[in-house]
């Protein structure tokens, strides 16, 4: 049940009349806030006109609190670019990911998420920090600079008041021939002993004030500064380089321009001309799976692709490219991005010419490499023909009297083939992809489909079958490796790393390097010469009263003197 509003709360003020309360107000000084029980009707708050609330917003944007808010959510936003794949790096993935999730695909695309480093909610936030961090950089900076030529600050009166402070009683010992130890001798050691420490130090009467860790700060502008320079660097190499998949058979070669690509994603403001003329060769690829253990049984162990590469106008150099071991040429990166089967067939037309030769890739579909490709043979007579084939690397009946692959390596290699008759489209001026075949408007003539002739072709390396109805034949020359290759330019990965470095560096510095303040004064009286050390932290720093303990052994120890027995030790 709610309290009713005249039961006591806790506090002084609790269950007091308002005229109790406004009593108590007019106790207060004159200049309080709430002096008077009524507020004063010649004072009226400023309004904020349009420059007052832009100012506002600005300071708010360029808070360091905003620009911290801005980089979780910039980390935030990029997760989606790791969790899809992207159109920039594996267009193959997205058309894969389309083809397996069919409804979610349509809603994510809209959403941009295939796109995402792209996408205006990603650059959005990036141009957001982007704004924030120079914001909150520029007035740091000078404030920085402006504390760097500023002297130390003077003493305080009361240095009892601070961290780690002691007073020392001096003697001096009588038997000692050096002369006697004065405020100013003990201020100006005080002065050398802390500059040897790296503090920057100044003399006010009789006291020297010294302050170091301005580094900290230092870490901190560098630690942004790097930030904001990966930032600009990172737009510059997406705005500049350039990205570009190519499958290359063994035996064949790319040549590093627009055509050779079989998809390529170029920055804004890329020109072909940046393409740097070279070619590579892939002269074999060597797959080594694990077959000692059986419950690792086909595990990859190593992917191999020994390469031959040679600019313009020079001689040509053999390469090795492995999964996380790129090979660097013309300013490119060149990764080992997937790998593959593909058959090398030979088919005949029905006037017995020669319409295809060629090695054709076929796309794994499991961690087995069972493998499914398309043949188009539009140049066959007197009919086109369009091929559907399963490729099965070491093959294997099952009681369904299906195919299937029980290794990934080659140890009984079968194509199977379901072949088409037919216009396949390809000269209707509409783009076809080279791994699938619309087979609508087709005539099955060898397959599953109950219209075919004949049942699916089945080849072994070095077999040749005839097609129905005198179309032709297909002969299997036998298997090659494809390597799937990634293409990579981009102009500011040196200077990306480069900050990256900065930000760690000026983050250890900013986080372990303490800023501190220390004093020592000497103060003569009747009874001596007494000499007070004190401290003070700019944030935490849990060794600042170890360190003013030691300041003081140390002094007391080169000036020759020993504390007296009425030493007194005090922390604040």
């Amino acid at each position: 049940m709610a309290p009713s509003s005249d039961t006591p709360k806790n506090g002084p003020a609790a269950g007091r009349p308002d005229d109790a309360i406004a009593e108590a107000r007019t106790d207060r000084p004159d200049d309080h806030i709430e002096a008077s029980g009524d507020p004063d009707p010649a004072i009226t708050q400023p309004r904020l006109g349009p420059i007052g609330y832009a100012r506002f917003f600005w300071r708010q944007l360029t808070s360091m609190r905003t620009a911290l808010f801005l980089l979780m959510l910039l980390a935030i936003a990029a997760i989606p670019g790791s969790l899809v794949p992207q159109r920039t790096s594996d267009p193959n993935g997205v058309v894969q990911y389309k083809t397996d999730h069919p409804q979610l695909y349509p809603f994510l695309d809209h959403l941009g998420l295939f796109d995402t480093y792209s996408t205006p909610w990603f650059s959005a936030v990036y141009l957001l920090l982007f704004i924030s961090l120079i914001g909150c950089i520029i007035p740091r900076t000078k404030h920085h600079f402006d504390a760097l030529r500023a002297r130390p600050p003077k003493t305080p009166v009361r240095l009892s008041r601070l961290v780690g402070f002691q007073a020392h009683d001096v003697a001096v010992d009588p038997e000692s021939s050096s002369s006697p130890v004065t405020a100013q001798s003990a201020i100006a050691a005080a002065k050398a002993q802390l500059r040897r420490a790296g503090y920057r130090t100044e003399v006010y009467g009789d006291s020297v004030s010294a302050e170091r860790g301005y580094l900290r700060e230092t870490g901190n502008l560098v630690f942004h500064t790097a930030l904001l320079g990966v930032l600009i660097t990172v737009g510059i190499g997406g705005g500049f380089g350039y990205t570009g998949q190519r499958v290359v058979v063994e035996g064949q070669s790319f040549s590093n321009v627009l055509g050779s690509y079989d998809s390529f994603n170029p920055g804004r403001f890329f020109n072909s001309a940046q393409l740097a003329p070279y070619n590579l060769k892939v002269d074999s690829f060597t797959a080594k799976y694990d077959s000692s253990r059986t419950s690792a049984r086909g595990t990859p162990i190593d992917y191999t692709a020994d390469v031959t590469t040679q600019m313009q106008g020079g001689s040509p150099e053999n390469k090795t490219i492995k999964v996380n071991s790129p090979l660097y040429i013309g300013g490119t990166n060149v990764y080992l991005l997937g790998n593959g089967y593909a058959v090398d067939v030979t088919v005949r037309d029905g006037k017995g010419n020669i319409a295809l030769k060629d090695s054709i890739p076929f796309l794994p579909q499991d961690s087995n490499n069972t493998s499914i490709g398309v043949i188009k043979v539009p140049d066959a007579s007197p009919s086109q023909l369009g091929m559907i084939g399963f490729f099965y690397p070491s093959a294997e009946k099952l009681a369904s009297g299906a195919l299937a692959s029980n290794f990934p390596d080659t140890l009984n290699p079968v194509l199977s083939l379901n072949v088409f008759s037919g216009d396949l489209g390809l000269n209707d001026g509409v783009p076809k992809s080279v791994y699938a075949l619309d087979t609508d408007g087709l005539t099955p003539i060898a397959g599953t489909d109950k219209k075919a002739l004949e049942k699916s072709i089945e080849l072994k390396p070095g077999q040749t079958v005839d097609l129905p109805n005198g179309l032709g034949s297909i002969e299997f020359n036998g298997v090659k490796r494809f390597a799937s290759l990634d293409i990579h330019h981009d102009p500011s990965q040196i200077w990306v790393l480069v900050f990256a470095i900065l930000i760690v560096l000026g983050l250890l510095t900013g986080l372990f390097i303490p800023r501190r303040r220390v004093w020592v004064k000497a103060v003569e009286g009747p009874d001596g010469l007494r000499l007070e050390y004190a401290g003070l932290a700019r944030g935490e720093d849990p060794n600042l009263e170890r360190a003013v303990g030691d300041l003081a052994k140390r002094h007391l120890t080169a000036l020759g003197a020993s504390p007296a027995s009425n030493r007194r030790k005090v922390s604040a």
